[in-house]
């Protein structure tokens, strides 16, 4: 694998973090909302998968773009959690889920950005020599 392809790599996955966070922060911010629906994103690997061609390199403003990654993440309901079920409200937010949710985008995210951080200093060390 290329630096190109890790670097490219682990933007993909902080891109989609950042929209799943969003979607959870959404889930959260409406816990209390009568009928409203847990929604998450497909996961990493789906999307992955979708993107895995690389796409032609835009050389020209004028040249037609290649469709950006939000457009690759599905945002969907959630499974009902059966811890919780469907509220009284209709509502189907399970807030320890969510948090745990949030737990889960940390990690992945601390994960990811030391990855980039120790490749970049072993291709400096390289460079260096």
């Amino acid at each position: 694998m290329s630096s190109i392809e890790l670097f490219a790599l682990a933007g993909r996955q902080a891109q989609w973090l950042s929209v799943r966070q969003e979607v959870v922060a959404g889930n959260i911010a409406n816990a209390n909302t009568p009928k409203f629906k847990a929604k998450d994103v497909t996961p990493f690997d789906a999307v992955l998968d979708k993107t895995q061609n690389m796409a032609m390199a835009r050389t020209h403003p004028g040249h037609i773009a290649a469709n950006s990654m939000s457009d690759e993440i599905d945002i969907k309901e959630s499974k009902l959690n059966q811890e919780i079920g469907v509220q009284e409200s209709g509502n189907t937010v399970s807030l320890t889920a969510e948090m745990t949710k949030t737990g889960e985008i940390k990690r992945q995210y601390e994960l990811g950005a030391g990855l980039v951080k120790s490749f970049h200093s072993m291709m400096l060390l390289t460079v260096r020599r």
